[in-house]
């Protein structure tokens, strides 16, 4: 498409965006075959999508998305509910190329209530609702067989796939089992346990299962002081023995306080390279968590955690058929979902179950990349970072690097940078840039002393995670410098290594120890070029912000100082006199000519009552 081209397809929906109504809605953007390949929802249509169009549009892989949109359509609807479900809908029926993608290609198991006349309950992970309800899925599996256990001792349920059928109990067709001489069914084939007796139990499971126990245990207790009254003591008995074992499990499993009855639990974790975010999901029932699940989403358009959790609960409320009235999250959500309402809570039970839930992801985080490794042991990152480790006979792994450099021109602007590489990849969030403060001229050593001082002592403060080894970009002087003040004064063991560099200034050697000693590495090989391209990164990092700061000095002026000084006057002084020397020769006169007499007063008074 030439620049021509270009121009028109732009003018073309700026044209359809100018005619859009201020109202909720979903919007579509197609490409040149008319495909959709965005879906997205918006309080204010006109507004939402003419953001798009802006100059000042900062995520690149926003305008790639732009530069691919060949035509708009959109749909207004009346609340923003409305268009968080359309939106759903839509994402599901079309699968955008550019919209949020969720990875979930891992398949649980659920608990299967069947519909027969004499209903079985077990677990499966095939689902098709004309058998029977099922309940689930179960991410935690031991949670599932504590279920399954709970009510295969309370209510018996039969295990045999024999299609029992009311005449065929009539004619005497079966035969007990072994497992009713068990004791682990009640025989309803050979009509030894009543077909209403069955389906009660039936039901009182099913209400388990949507983890109303308590209920349960209520109806238990009330049976049992009927019996009592009734004289019925064996029933009553088996009633009590029922809400002891009913009891005990709800004990284990609740959490927090049963008065919480129903709520949907929301945390969002991103990856280290906010390329994927976890967002788990909780829901519990009467103080018991009865689902938990993480799901991984992965970002197509540089997504916020805001726009994830807007896309991600509807859809994840709709997998699990929850009809929760109150859904606990992080933060606040532009979006409202119909008949529920957000909670963000501080502190208390509720505020107990986010932080669980945020526990739950970040566990599955560490299990996806541990797997990863598992699974592709020899994948490049991994395999670069062992054999650092070898080389360097560290005790773990070095996932988290961090690199020094210094930079300055006869000590004027004195600068440094730190880089920070996690799982040999650049981390440029925690990348950190400092200013000299303490060291006067141009002394690399005591500048390098100073920042590695600053950045650990700060760490150790705030707790946080120190690096796995340290590089300094430099050889043996640079090493001894860091080494005191690592192991003298802040008294950290943190391995230390260099990268020195031959007379041409290219890096020829790797430096470790103390004393140190050259670690044989193959220039051509992966891991030497990975190092270099930590040196020449954290050079680029630390030259870059000090020719930025050297140039905010070279730009400044003697008359930005001037108090009541504004750029226009100062625009119009240089453009008449040129020159600030030539500003400060001036008398009163000129400078009044050009610029009125109360400036021309400050600026005169400036000057010469120096």
């Amino acid at each position: 498409m030439n620049k021509e081209d270009n121009l028109k397809r732009l003018a073309y929906l700026r044209n359809i965006v100018l005619n859009m109504p201020e109202k909720p809605g979903t919007y579509q953007f197609y490409d040149t075959e008319h495909t959709i390949i965005y879906v997205g929802k918006a309080k204010n249509l006109k507004r939402r999508v003419s953001s798009y169009f802006h100059k000042e549009v900062d995520r690149f892989k926003t305008k790639v998305l732009v530069s691919k949109i060949h035509d708009i359509s959109y749909s207004v609807v009346n609340t923003e509910e409305d268009a968080l479900l359309i939106e759903n809908q839509l994402i599901k029926q079309y699968k955008p190329k550019y919209n949020v993608l969720l990875k979930d290609g891992k398949t649980y198991p659920s608990i299967c209530v069947t519909n027969e006349y004499f209903p079985r309950i077990f677990k499966t992970r095939n689902i098709n609702k004309r058998y029977g309800t099922f309940y689930g899925p179960y991410s935690h599996i031991s949670s599932m067989y504590a279920i399954l256990d709970i009510i295969k001792k309370v209510y018996k349920p039969r295990t045999c796939r024999f299609p029992i059928t009311k005449e065929g109990i009539e004619q005497r067709k079966y035969k007990p089992c072994l497992e009713y001489h068990l004791h682990n069914c009640g025989a309803p084939c050979i009509d030894k346990q009543s077909y209403e007796d069955y389906q009660e139990a039936i039901r009182q499971a099913r209400e388990i299962l949507k983890g109303n126990t308590r209920e349960v245990q209520n109806l238990l207790k009330q049976q049992m002081q009927k019996y009592a009254e009734e004289l019925r003591f064996e029933e009553a008995e088996i009633c009590k023995q029922r809400y002891m074992a009913l009891d005990n499990f709800a004990a284990k499993s609740e959490i927090v306080s049963h008065t919480i009855t129903d709520v949907d639990v929301f945390t969002i974790i991103d990856d280290d390279t906010r390329k994927n975010a976890f967002i788990n999901y909780i829901h519990v029932k009467n103080g018991a968590i009865n689902q938990s699940f993480t799901y991984e989403y992965k970002r197509k358009l540089d997504e916020t955690d805001e726009e994830l959790l807007n896309e991600a609960i509807p859809e994840i409320r709709e997998r699990f058929n929850s009809t929760a009235k109150e859904i606990i999250v992080p933060f606040e959500l532009d979006f409202k979902i119909k008949d529920a309402t957000f909670f963000i809570p501080q502190r208390g039970d509720k505020h107990h179950l986010l932080e669980l839930s945020e526990m739950n992801a970040k566990q599955y985080k560490f299990d996806r990349l541990k797997q990863a490794e598992k699974l592709n042991p020899e994948q490049k990152q991994t395999r670069l970072m062992r054999e650092l480790q070898e080389k360097l006979k560290l005790t773990k792994l070095p996932y988290q690097i961090e690199c020094f450099d210094n930079s300055n021109i006869s000590g004027t602007d004195a600068v440094a940078g730190c880089i920070v590489y996690k799982g040999m990849k650049p981390s440029r969030k925690d990348y950190r840039k400092y200013n000299i403060k303490t060291v006067t001229g141009p002394d690399d050593y005591a500048s390098m002393q100073e920042v590695v001082r600053r950045r650990y002592s700060r760490m150790q403060e705030e707790g946080t995670l120190l690096p796995d080894l340290i590089i300094t970009d430099g050889g043996k002087g640079q090493m001894e410098v860091v080494r005191e003040v690592i192991e003298d004064e802040l008294h950290l063991s943190i391995p230390i290594a260099g990268l020195a560099k031959d007379d041409r200034h290219r890096t020829n050697e790797l430096l470790f120890g103390f004393p140190q000693q050259t670690i044989a590495l193959d220039v051509k090989g992966e891991l030497f070029k990975v190092l270099t391209q930590i040196q020449d990164e954290v050079h680029r990092f630390a030259i870059t912000f000090h020719r930025n700061k050297r140039s905010k000095h070279q730009l400044h002026s003697e008359l930005d100082d001037i108090k009541g000084i504004g750029t226009k006057t100062r625009e119009a002084l240089m453009k008449q006199l040129r020159t600030v020397k030539r500003i400060k020769e001036s008398d009163i006169q000129t400078l009044t000519g050009i610029i009125g007499a109360s400036k021309a007063t400050i600026i005169y008074n400036y000057f010469h009552t120096k």
